[in-house]
Formats: structure tokens, sequence, C-alpha cells
């Protein structure tokens, strides 16, 4: 390899190193309900959480799912963020359990050729919750998103918040976030809404600087809402492909992430 070649090469593997988006971790979840402690207790009780580091939240694993007071929200069902979903070891098994606790079954569970057995519920609130038996990741294991055009919102999640394109279990187009585990998974959806006033309000990343962040979003012409300081935090607000409301988050601390 001549001098000049070995050059050219450096500088496009370089280049392709510059153009990787940083690697956001995943956060939380935002819900809007009428009476926060009902909901915190609920996901205790039925979804086997840990408390969070305030009144208003429970963590599980290291994703916050947070609890703010929203009188009459609209059910996920009809948003862009369609619902979560959780592994359990035995869907059959936790699917009765709940509906024997007076938990709204919406599906029973079934298996899904080729993916997992799944199911779904609702909490109290209008939050569909998919169940799913995915031995290899119990726990909060994906949110899944209905927009018009799933091809660009998966570039787009990538090029913004970093993470891996990819199909879960071969089946699902999704992007996966490694630090904690969770799936995107996006499908085609053109009957949906934005996701601000509905139960499940909006999704959140921790990012590093949250004011760069921010201007190079808006500098991209999308709708943005400026940085502010909220407790220990500071964030602020990006609306995604299909009208998610996403929050970006920077000040996390470790006891915020690992419950109790």
């Amino acid at each position: 390899m001549t001098l000049q070649l070995l050059a050219c090469t450096l500088w496009l593997l370089a280049a392709s190193v510059g153009l990787q988006a940083e690697v956001f971790p995943y956060d939380h979840m935002h819900f809007g309900v009428p009476e926060p402690e009902k909901a915190v207790d609920w996901y205790l009780t039925k979804l086997g959480a840990k408390r969070g580091a305030s009144p208003d939240r429970v963590v599980f694993g290291r994703t916050i799912f947070a609890f703010a007071k929203t009188e009459n929200p609209l059910p996920s069902a009809s948003s862009v963020i369609d619902h979560v979903a959780f592994s359990v070891a035995d869907v059959d098994e936790k699917m009765k359990a709940l509906q024997a606790a007076g938990v709204k079954v919406i599906a029973p569970a079934r298996d899904v050729p080729g993916l997992f057995k799944a199911g779904f519920i609702e909490d109290p609130w209008g939050g569909k919750i998919e169940l799913v038996q995915d031995p290899a990741a119990l726990g909060f294991h994906h949110i899944h998103l209905r927009v018009p055009d799933p091809d660009g919102s998966l570039k787009w999640y990538v090029d913004n918040f970093g993470g891996e394109r990819t199909r879960l279990k071969g089946r699902l187009d999704a992007v996966k976030y490694a630090n904690p585990q969770v799936w995107l998974v996006i499908e085609k959806g053109d009957d949906v809404t934005p996701s601000l006033g509905h139960v499940i309000d909006h999704l959140g990343w921790a990012v590093t600087n949250v004011d760069a962040k921010i201007s190079d979003l808006a500098s991209k012409g999308l709708k943005t809402v400026e940085p502010r300081a909220v407790r220990n935090l500071r964030i602020a607000f990006v609306e995604g492909p299909g009208g998610v409301r996403i929050d970006l988050v920077q000040g996390r601390t470790e006891e915020e992430l690992i419950g109790r």
C-alpha cells in the first residue's frame, strides 16, 4: 500500500467514526395520570417495579417511569407511542394472576410465530402494556411506536440518539439501546396522534450537554422547547417523527437510576 493510499484509507476511517452518532442512554418513560401515587402503587404491585428516588416514580432495571398529575389523559392506543412491553418468565401465569387481581386484559397470550408468546393488558389509566415471554431479556423490554414513515423514523433515532438499527428477533424493525437494554420498535401507522396529552406522554434520553443537543436539533428545523432547570436536572424537549414528544435530561444521578 502506498503512503498516499494509506493516508486516504485512514482519512476515510476517521471520517466514518466521526459520522457515527453518539449513543445516549435511554432514561425514562413519562406518564400523565390523575393520581400519580396510585399509579406508582399499581406499577409496584402489578409489575414488580422498584420505588424511585422520589414519590412520583418507579424504576424498572435502570429505566425510570415517572408519573405527573394529568386530568383525563387520552389512552395510549390512539397515540404515536402505542404501548410499552415487559418480558416475564411465564406470560400465561402472569396474565392469569393479573386478571385475577382485576387488571384489564386486552388480548390473551398467544404464540407469535418466530417471535415470542405475547398478550396485552391495560393499566387503569389507559396505558397499553404488552407482556412477552423473552427469557433472554426479562424486565422492561421495548417501546412500540406507530408512525407514518417507519424507515425515516428509524434513521432519525439512530442519527440523533445513537443505538443499533436492527430487527427484534429478526422480525420487528427496531433500534436497540444497550445501557440500559431496551428496544424502540417502530411500525407503520397512519391513524395516530402526537403523544402529548396521552397517558404515555413522552420518552426520555439522558444527554451529556442538553443545551448543545437541543441547539443542534433546533438547527435542523425541529420543534423544540428551550432548556430549563428541574430539581437537579437540566431538561429540554423536542418533537420527534410522527409527534413523539421527547425529553432530554442532563444531570441524572446514579441514585435515581437504581431505585430501592
